[in-house]
C-alpha cells in the first residue's frame, strides 16, 4: 500500500497565528478563551468563545475580489492552505495538477446579522411582522448580489483549488464536529488508492456569530459558568458544564511517499489510519451512546494493522460537557481494556474552545508537535476529579514524554466519529 506523510502544516488558532505560536501556547498550557469582541455580546446568555486574535485576511488573501465573497470561515482556512502549502515548499509549477486534489471539513456558515438587517428591515409590516412578499419585492435587492457565495461551505475547497490549480479529487465533508478529522482521513485513502500523489486536507470554522452562539445555546451544550473566562472550558474536570464555542482553522498536507522524498520534502510523520462510524443515536450532543467512537477507534486500529498496545497517547475529543466527557472516558476504555488507565489522554479544547469542523485538523497538528517535541499537550483546569472519568488526562501542566504512535480522536453532534493514527516517521 502506498505510504502518506505530511509535509506541511498551516494553522491558525485562538492562541496563535503558524505552527510555532499555536505549539508554544499548547505546551504552555495558555488559554484562548476571552470575553467576546468581534461582535457585542450584551445581553447573551454566555459572553465567553475562544477568538482568533490579530487574524488579516488580506496577508494570506491578495485578491480584493476574492475578499469579498469570503465569509470569516472561509477566510480562516484559506490563510491555513496558505500557510501550510508554504510550509510544504511544494512548487506548484512542477507538479501535475490533476495530481493535486483537496478534502476539507466545514459547517454551517452563518449569514452576518449586519449584512441581512436591512433587508429583514425593509420587509417589515407595520405591526413589525415579516412579510415574505415585501421580501421578495424589496428586501432581495438590498443584499449584496453574490451573497451567497460567502456561505457555501463548499466554497473554501473551492477557493484554494483556484489558489494552487489543483485540479485533482475536490471534496468537503459537513459533519459537524468530525469533518476535518473525516476529511483528513478520506485525503489519507485518496492517495493511498492512487488517484493523487498530494491532499491538501483540513478545514477551517467560526461559531462567533450571534446566530451561531444561540443555537449551541439552546441546544443545552454551552458553559454558562461565571469562572474567569480562561477556566470555563474544563473537560473531563467534576465541575464542567458545557463547551465553549471558537473558531479556528487547520491544513494538513498529506503527500505519498516517494513523491515527498523526490523532492527533498522534510516529513512531520507518517498518517498510518482512519476509522469512522456514526452512534445511530440522536442528533444533539447529550445523545452520544459511544457506539460510533468504538467502532471509529477499533477501524483505525484495524487500518493501521497496530496493536492497542502501540498507542501511547491519545489526543481527545474532550468537549467539556459532562454526557460526552463521560461516553469519551467509557469508550477509550471499552477499546483498550485495563490499559487505558496508562494511556494519557488530554484535550486541547481546555485551551482552544471547540473549533467545531475544524476541530480534529487542529488536533493533528498538535499531534504532530507532540511527535517532534517529545511533550504531551495538557488538560489545563482540570481541578476535581469525577469518578466518572478516571484515566490520566495530563492535568494542567505539559508532560516530557517521548511517544511515536498517537490516536487521534474527533466526535460530535449528530454522532459522527472519526479516528486517525499518526505515528513518528522512520
Amino acid at each position: 500500500m502506498r505510504r502518506v506523510v505530511i509535509t506541511g502544516l498551516g494553522v491558525i488558532s485562538p492562541i496563535g497565528i503558524g505552527v510555532e505560536p499555536f505549539w508554544s501556547g499548547i505546551s504552555e498550557g495558555r488559554s484562548g478563551v476571552h470575553k467576546i469582541s468581534l461582535f457585542d455580546a450584551t445581553g447573551f446568555p454566555v459572553s465567553v468563545a475562544a477568538e482568533v486574535k490579530e487574524f488579516e485576511p488580506k496577508r494570506f488573501i491578495e485578491q480584493k475580489k476574492a475578499l469579498k465573497v469570503m465569509a470569516r470561515d472561509i477566510q480562516l482556512a484559506v490563510g491555513a492552505a496558505r500557510m501550510g502549502m508554504e510550509d510544504s515548499g511544494i512548487d506548484i509549477t512542477k507538479i501535475d495538477p490533476t495530481r493535486l486534489g483537496i478534502s476539507l471539513g466545514a459547517g454551517l456558515i452563518s449569514m452576518s446579522i449586519e449584512e441581512l438587517s436591512p433587508s429583514v428591515r425593509s420587509s417589515l409590516t407595520e405591526n413589525g411582522e415579516f412579510d415574505i412578499g415585501k421580501f421578495g419585492a424589496d428586501g432581495m435587492n438590498l443584499l449584496f448580489p453574490l451573497w451567497m457565495l460567502k456561505y457555501l461551505p463548499n466554497m473554501p475547497a473551492c477557493h484554494i483549488s483556484i489558489m494552487y490549480n489543483a485540479q485533482g479529487p475536490n471534496n468537503t465533508l459537513t459533519t459537524a464536529c468530525a469533518a476535518s478529522a473525516q476529511a483528513i482521513g478520506e485525503g489519507l485513502k485518496v492517495i493511498q488508492r492512487g488517484d493523487a500523489d498530494i491532499m491538501i486536507t483540513g478545514g477551517g470554522d467560526s461559531k462567533l456569530n450571534p446566530l451561531n452562539l444561540l443555537r449551541y445555546y439552546f441546544s443545552n451544550s454551552l458553559s454558562a459558568s461565571a469562572r474567569d473566562p480562561r477556566q470555563v472550558s474544563r473537560p473531563f474536570d467534576g465541575e464542567r458544564d458545557g463547551l465553549v464555542i471558537g473558531e479556528g482553522a487547520g491544513i494538513v498536507i498529506l503527500e505519498e511517499l516517494e513523491h515527498a522524498r523526490k523532492r527533498g520534502a522534510k516529513i512531520y510523520a507518517e498518517l498510518v489510519a482512519y476509522g469512522t462510524a456514526s452512534d445511530a443515536a440522536g442528533v444533539l450532543g447529550q445523545d452520544f451512546n459511544g457506539r460510533g467512537l468504538v467502532y471509529s477507534m477499533e477501524s483505525a486500529l484495524e487500518d493501521a494493522q497496530v496493536s492497542k498496545d502501540d498507542i501511547e497517547y491519545i489526543s481527545a475529543t474532550g468537549l467539556s460537557t459532562k454526557s460526552a466527557d463521560t461516553v469519551e472516558t467509557a469508550a477509550v476504555k471499552q477499546v483498550f481494556g485495563g490499559r487505558a488507565y496508562d494511556i494519557p489522554m488530554s484535550s486541547i479544547k481546555s485551551m482552544i474552545g471547540h473549533l467545531s469542523a475544524a476541530a480534529g485538523v487542529v488536533q493533528l497538528v498538535a499531534a504532530t508537535q507532540t511527535l517532534a517535541h517529545k511533550v504531551l499537550p495538557p488538560t489545563i483546569n482540570y481541578d476535581t476529579p469525577d469518578p466518572d472519568c478516571d484515566l490520566d488526562y495530563v492535568p494542567n501542566t505539559a508532560r516530557q514524554e517521548a511517544v511515536k504512535t498517537v490516536l487521534v480522536n474527533s466526535f460530535g453532534m449528530g454522532g459522527h466519529s472519526a479516528s486517525l493514527i499518526v505515528k513518528k516517521f522512520e
